[in-house]
């Protein structure tokens, strides 16, 4: 049974419909419901904005009211609450307040009790996307006003919205970032939207809340996230972009180019070819339009270059043989991809230096100096996070580095080679990375022996060094100096 039916039939239980008027909606927060008609008798329960009741009688100044959640009887004040008809006469007024409740902020509960009530007075047949849209916002707001860092001095009031969703079938999931709690809702109103007829802006929305990557469970397996990513891609296809405002296409762009970024690194694990989505990732990026770039958007946009940053080797074409030093890769351990570097005298059997991981190799990234003494190598270890290896002569023998794009746990970043600094040991490298909730994009000059950044700028035309020694083939192609 689909969660929005459950709705329905909630409130068919609670609301007996044959008497006039059978229903009321708690409009205010902490109210008392009393044993008897007077502000000393005992309290019986405390009622949240949004919460059900089944009127069946008035005494002075209170309702007397039966909750159906908790099972008990009392009486609140009249002023407290408001007495809403479920005929289909009514189903007009109900979805005005819908409507006005839809953007109001704090008021999220007690709108999805109006959308549950319009659901049960409306006909089927009169009933379109607009309350689905509407719950679908209201939900998706109550479970980003109770993420919030700012939401501490509010716990218990929103503790209680939440629950009072929560009874009339809105199903709000936890999620684990960044060492705190996120609460997602589901998206069963969005999906709504998406299978009725509906507005371009409507599905635009519905598509960008279903889509969330922050919202994807953390336990999926990689055949899992495989097809969760291709039904996001197939979501964000829904959206029809010819009739929407130019700050509402670019977050589709942005969010279709961090799906197919991601899609590539799953298809590229399967063993399936991944230029058609990386191209696809790289084409969705540029395309913003940064001129009609909400501010809010700021940290969207640097997420989705980072996504697309990290696997934008899967839209190059495959290596062109080359003679001198170079990388060769073999299947290892199962789920392994074991990396042997070669040159003209020392093969695969006898390689200079030889590493395996689980992670992507991605051998079009490889690049070696001109004195052939240092190779540059990138390898994707998740869907968003790029490290590069660096291979270099120590003496006689051959070592093998791994330079991160952070210190701190994977999430979002890369590092990528930049370009060899001529006569001297040093790499010019490229980084972007989250670090506390905030993106930093740096352009550096590295020490080959200790990997340590001697100089890094935020501008590369501010370092002179890397403007005259960078590489032209990562000038061309990185997603860094967008």
């Amino acid at each position: 049974m689909s969660k929005i039916v459950a709705i329905i039939l909630f409130i068919a239980a609670a609301w007996n419909a044959a008497a006039e008027p059978a229903a009321a909606i708690v409009v205010q927060d902490a109210i008392a419901l009393r044993a008897a008609a007077k502000d000393s008798s005992p309290l019986q329960a405390t009622l949240w904005q949004g919460e059900t009741l089944e009127v069946r009688g008035e005494r002075q100044d209170y309702l007397q009211v039966y909750d159906h959640r908790r099972e008990r009887g009392g009486y609140v004040r009249a002023s407290q609450v408001r007495r809403v008809g479920l005929a289909a006469t009514d189903a007009p007024e109900l979805l005005s307040v819908v409507r006005f409740l839809r953007e109001t902020p704090g008021a999220e509960a007690l709108g999805i009790a109006y959308v549950a009530a319009y659901l049960k007075a409306a006909p089927g047949e009169a009933i379109t996307s607009e309350p689905f849209f509407a719950l679908g916002t209201m939900a998706e707001r109550l479970a980003r006003r109770a993420s919030s860092r700012r939401a501490k001095a509010d716990d218990a009031t929103i503790a209680a919205h939440l629950e009072v969703a929560a009874s009339l079938g809105v199903a709000i999931a936890s999620r684990e970032r960044d060492g705190r709690m996120l609460l997602c809702y589901d998206g069963e109103a969005y999906r709504r939207v998406l299978a009725l007829p509906s507005s371009d802006v409507e599905r635009a929305q519905a598509a960008l809340a279903l889509t969330r990557p922050e919202c994807i469970a953390p336990d999926l397996t990689p055949a899992q996230r495989y097809d969760h990513d291709a039904w996001r891609i197939a979501v964000l296809a829904q959206a029809p972009r010819q009739n929407l405002s130019e700050h509402l296409k670019n977050r589709l762009r942005l969010r279709s180019a961090g799906v197919q970024a991601s899609y590539a690194f799953a298809r590229v694990r399967r063993g399936e070819d991944a230029q058609e989505a990386a191209s696809l990732a790289l084409q969705e990026l540029a395309s913003v339009n940064k001129m009609e770039l909400a501010e809010e958007d700021a940290n969207a946009y640097a997420e989705a270059a980072v996504r697309v940053g990290a696997s934008r080797w899967g839209a190059a074409a495959a290596p062109v043989a080359v003679s001198g030093l170079r990388v060769a890769t073999s299947a290892g351990e199962p789920g392994e991809t074991c990396v042997a570097l070669v040159d003209a005298k020392h093969g695969e059997k006898t390689p200079l230096a030889r590493r395996c991981t689980y992670g992507l190799v991605w051998n079009a990234s490889a690049s070696a100096n001109a004195a052939g003494t240092a190779l540059a190598l990138a390898v994707q270890p998740l869907d968003a996070w790029r490290e590069l290896w660096v291979f270099q002569r120590d003496g006689d023998a051959w070592r093998i580095d791994v330079l991160p794009p952070g210190a701190d746990a994977p999430e979002l970043g890369y590092v990528e080679f930049a370009g060899w600094v001529p006569g001297k040991p040093q790499m010019l490298a490229a980084r972007e990375v989250r670090v506390d909730g905030r993106f930093r994009r740096t352009f550096e000059v590295v020490d080959l022996a200790t990997l340590a950044v001697e100089k890094k700028v935020d501008d590369p035309a501010s370092l002179s060094v890397f403007y005259r020694s960078q590489d032209a083939a990562w000038k061309r192609q990185t997603v860094a100096l967008r």
